[in-house]
């Protein structure tokens, strides 16, 4: 029985690549095994929607084929006579590039599940990691230690955490769960936490951080300098006559993007009020309320 995923997701068929991974994290971080409320079985039709819709060909082949058909002898025959074709699929899951069903599981939808039985999958790991600020919009290579409780073996695997991940996401890596005698190993999960930044957040592909400037310089304009998530320092110009709560934009500071390029730094106006006068400063702004300030 095909699948639909688009439904899956929650997603219509025209739907965007940064559409898919917007749905695929929502949904992963609402039914994930480790939540309280988290739905094992749901989850995984999540990942396996997403595998396939988030790569370009196999999106194409769902599209043209559905889900029951894609890869087989390169059209949607399927079989050819009783004997296959002379087709071997003996090491079909390590060749299918990413896709989530089971051989035995379509071969059993022509043949009423009779003669093929489900191979046996170890248990998924979940671990966790933290990373920093800049390593979450840049994306880094980082160290995971795992162990495997059935084996009583500890090992270092090194994962690929991408460009703009936000905190408490969860990436999958496949095959590196439990290791099992008779069947395929489980996947590893691991949850990600990003260390906050003293003085920027992200939203989407793009950065924020506030600026407080002094009353004076949001009249007749300033200089400040700003530090961006390169760890650059840059002068930005505060024009004059500039209102609490004003954004400037900084074009391409942000984070980086799928098509190469980057987000955008946005930089918020906090117009600190002074508190605390003296009759100087009193007299200096009863001398500017005078001429219509």
């Amino acid at each position: 029985m095909n699948k639909d995923y688009y439904k899956i997701l929650g997603i219509d068929k025209n739907a965007s690549k940064e559409d898919i991974k917007k749905a695929f994290r929502k949904l992963a971080h609402q039914y994930h095994p480790d939540k309280k409320d988290g739905d094992e079985k749901k989850f995984k039709e999540i990942n396996e929607a997403y595998n396939i819709l988030s790569d370009d060909k196999k999106r194409a082949q769902y599209d043209q084929f559905g889900s029951g058909f894609s890869g087989f002898n390169g059209n949607n025959s399927g079989f050819s006579g009783a004997d296959f074709g002379g087709f071997d699929f003996s090491n079909f899951s390590q060749n299918s590039q990413g896709f989530e069903f089971d051989i035995n599981d379509i071969l059993g939808s022509f043949f009423g599940g009779r003669g093929f039985s489900r191979a046996k999958k170890g248990s998924d790991i979940s671990v966790s990691t933290e990373i920093s600020f800049k390593e979450s919009v840049f994306g880094v290579e980082k160290d995971i230690k795992i162990e495997y409780q059935n084996i009583s073996k500890k090992e270092n695997i090194s994962i690929k955490i991408p460009p703009g991940i936000d905190s408490g996401e969860m990436l999958r890596v496949k095959g590196r769960g439990e290791p099992i005698s008779d069947g395929y190993p489980g996947d590893l999960y691991v949850k990600i936490y990003v260390k906050p930044h003293k003085n920027l957040t992200k939203e989407g592909v793009n950065i924020l951080t506030l600026l407080k400037i002094k009353l004076t310089e949001s009249i007749i304009g300033t200089k400040k300098d700003v530090e961006t998530v390169d760890e650059q320092i840059i002068s930005v110009k505060i024009p004059p006559g500039i209102k609490h709560g004003e954004i400037l934009r900084i074009k391409e500071k942000g984070v980086p993007t799928i098509n190469g390029r980057r987000g955008d730094m946005f930089i918020k106006i906090e117009i600190e009020i002074p508190t605390r006068l003296s009759k100087k400063v009193k007299d200096a702004l009863k001398m500017l309320e005078d001429e219509g300030f």
